[in-house]
């Protein structure tokens, strides 16, 4: 009987790990915020989520293999094949990184329609007063809409990780630990996360400062 040999490898930068995360706990704080009607909370967490989206999509050009926005890519015969036949893999699976190219479509059309919202009576988007009447109300639509899709991908995301649990995969695991074993002997080239870290609070400071300040100072009045 062979016994297949793993070992530890890395496999999630700490950025891609942060993002995660932070992700996870920014959506969460726009729902209740949003609900409550803490919407100098909200319009904060939007940006956040702005700039964490457009640091990923950068980091998904030049960051780790695993990050790499073209790995994202599979046919529908590669997706069938990974939900179907389960196998090894380093990163996201076909399956997996179509449901990472929808997180991303969906997070960033809901901050990009936030910038466009208004509720027509105390609160609108900064794009608001230069934009079309018609692409407010349009954006102001969607940012609803959007938001029930994305409870919806979020349902199915946490779904798949519970049956790749009990099919005995730690995807919660890897997420926070960043390594995983694998048989494999190709290992993927990890980048160091602080360069996207780097261009995150670069991106913070810009869009803060341009659309945030008085969004972040009112959190404190």
């Amino acid at each position: 009987m062979i016994t297949e040999n793993k070992h530890q490898i890395k496999v999630w930068d700490g950025f891609v790990r942060f993002f995660h995360w932070a992700l996870v706990g920014s959506i969460a704080l726009l729902y209740f915020s949003g609900e409550e009607g803490w919407m100098s909370v909200h319009f904060v967490a939007g940006f956040s989520v702005l700039t964490l989206v457009l640091t990923r999509l950068i980091w998904g050009v030049i960051g780790s293999d695993t990050a790499k926005l073209s790995r994202l890519f599979h046919g529908p015969k590669a997706v069938w094949q990974s939900i179907t036949t389960p196998s090894e893999s380093i990163g996201h699976n076909p399956a997996g990184s179509y449901m990472v190219l929808l997180f991303l479509a969906l997070i960033l059309a809901q901050a990009t329609s936030g910038l466009m919202t208004t509720d027509d009576i105390l609160t609108e988007g900064p794009l608001v007063a230069v934009v079309d009447s018609s692409w407010v109300e349009l954006a102001s639509r969607l940012h609803r809409l959007i938001f029930d899709g994305l409870l919806i991908a979020i349902a199915l995301h946490i779904s798949a990780i519970v049956i790749y649990r009990l099919r005995g995969k730690h995807l919660v695991k890897a997420m926070v630990s960043g390594t995983m074993q694998a048989s494999t002997q190709t290992v993927p080239q990890i980048k160091s996360g602080w360069i996207a870290f780097i261009i995150w609070l670069v991106l913070q400071v810009a869009i803060f400062s341009t659309w945030g300040l008085e969004s972040f100072k009112s959190l404190f009045n």
